[in-house]
């Protein structure tokens, strides 16, 4: 291989002059990739600096210079009065010249070369649309948000002096400030009775799941979940190895006559419970199976965590406070986010435990997040001393109970006869349970040619219910009668 290698370099080298980057360096890398892919073997002579500048369209300083960072990089070698050749990197004997065409030398590859362990509990995650209306999960409005406020605060925090120290790593447990101010506010709002010490901040409610399920599901633990119950979190628990057991939810929420005759029989190591709104159906849990629940968890050594998830949002009379504001034990893991008080963009959740599981928890975090996001958890912080996040839940509740009353009004009048309800307390999302005779996903495509969204995940269809769980909190009075409208229609092609 020592004559000048016979290859079309104009087919190989592409130059894009609108790039930032030099035309040589474009030239050199083309050259190192042409290399590393086996296009250009070890020992082979390049084109002299002349004859590769005719071929590409080059001043011929371009081509020295790139031969230069050839050269400074290891990947070739001068022979004096002999010419420019690919250095030998290691034993090449059996790597046959491949072929150069452009389209091999800018793929990437289609699979992986090596096996890996796949999961398919994940198989089925939420699909965007780019319809004009859309049922969501019950996700809040993000027209609503005071921006111009949370802007300048934002903007505020990056200009102050004071708070370079947030650009730089900080205190693994999250912002003490933010932590200080978050204790006070769920302090007051949900009657805990916490101190910074007992709160790891985390990106969402998800993040918080996940993280609860890792430290402290085993493989082989018993997990009781609701039927229904919240999909992402039994993948978490399902992910960790845990087994999950349902068990019925009724009127007054979760089972605990249930839980009791499992608990008789099996060791169960955890509890999910969505118990202000259940997930999907919305009904709350009441005081006499909360009190229970703290008692049994306590008598059967079982974690309670109980998903707070939309709180913020109740209508008639004042929210039931969570159960881990009773607890005096240690059993319940409660977690919660700004993602549905203020928008799902706002990454900003929390996880409330004893300290102890809080130390350890921070660890486990320091591996996949090592921080949090601490300069939006500062301007939370102001929000909540400023009281704007206060004043904004206080407004946003009104318009969504005016929403809410919209909805089912119009879902009693239009579809009254295909489905049955129960108005929801709180939350952004309405149960409805549907005539077993509809196919749901035909009603769905049938929206969708209409212009509006009813994803996969809201529906529940099988032998023994049909459901759906319906957002109303992102929809405007009279986007709401133009969605119940089309779905009206769609229904009744269905």
């Amino acid at each position: 291989m020592s004559s000048p290698v016979q290859i079309s370099f104009p087919s190989v080298i592409r130059i894009d002059r609108l790039l930032d980057r030099p035309v040589y360096l474009q030239i050199a890398h083309q050259m190192i990739n042409a290399i590393q892919r086996g296009v250009l073997l070890a020992g082979v002579q390049l084109p002299g600096t002349r004859s590769l500048a005719e071929d590409l369209k080059v001043h011929r300083k371009t081509i020295i210079a790139a031969y230069d960072e050839l050269d400074a990089q290891g990947w070739t070698e001068i022979r004096p009065n002999k010419g420019t050749f690919v250095r030998n990197k290691g034993p090449q004997e059996n790597i046959a010249l491949q072929p150069y065409d452009e389209k091999f030398l800018t793929s990437y590859p289609a699979e992986t070369g090596y096996r890996f362990k796949q999961s398919i509990l994940l198989d089925v995650l939420t699909v965007s649309s780019t319809a004009g209306l859309e049922f969501n999960d019950g996700l809040p409005d993000i027209r609503l948000l005071p921006l111009d406020r949370l802007s300048k605060v934002y903007g505020g925090i990056l200009k102050s002096k004071t708070n370079y120290k947030h650009f730089g790593y900080s205190h693994v447990e999250g912002n003490e400030y933010f932590r200080e101010t978050l204790a006070s506010y769920l302090n007051n709002t949900r009657g805990l009775h916490i101190n910074k010490n007992n709160i790891l901040t985390t990106r969402g409610i998800h993040m918080s799941i996940y993280m609860a399920s890792s430290m402290l599901i085993e493989p082989g633990d018993l997990v009781i979940v609701g039927d229904l119950s919240y999909y992402l979190a039994n993948m978490c628990f399902q992910q960790c190895g845990g087994k999950i057991i349902s068990v019925p939810v009724d009127a007054d929420g979760i089972s605990v006559n249930a839980i009791r005759e499992l608990c008789k029989t099996k060791k169960i190591r955890m509890l999910y419970l969505t118990p202000h709104h259940h997930y999907p159906t919305t009904v709350t849990l009441s005081a006499e199976r909360r009190v229970e629940l703290l008692q049994l968890a306590l008598t059967y050594g079982f974690i309670i965590l109980e998903d707070d998830y939309d709180y913020d949002f109740h209508y008639n009379g004042n929210s039931v406070l969570p159960l881990a504001s009773a607890d005096t034990n240690g059993m319940v893991v409660y977690i919660g986010s700004f993602c549905k008080s203020l928008a799902p963009g706002f990454r900003s959740g929390y996880l409330i435990a004893p300290e102890n599981l809080i130390r350890e928890m921070a660890k486990f975090r320091r591996l996949v997040d090592r921080q949090g996001d601490m300069l939006m958890e500062q301007a939370l912080a102001e929000l909540l001393e400023e009281k704007e996040i206060q004043r904004h839940l206080k407004k946003a509740v009104k318009i969504y109970q005016e929403r809410r009353d919209t909805f089912v009004d119009l879902l009693q009048k239009q579809l009254g006869e295909e489905l049955s309800f129960s108005s929801p307390p709180g939350g952004l999302s309405v149960w409805t349970k549907w005539n077993p005779q509809l196919n749901l996903m035909r009603i769905s495509k049938n929206c969708l040619k209409r212009n509006l969204h009813l994803p996969q995940e809201l529906l529940y269809q099988t032998d023994s219910f049909t459901a759906m769980r319906l957002g109303f909190g992102n929809l405007t009075v009279s986007e709401l009668e133009e969605a119940v409208e089309i779905l009206t229609k769609a229904v009744r092609e269905s």
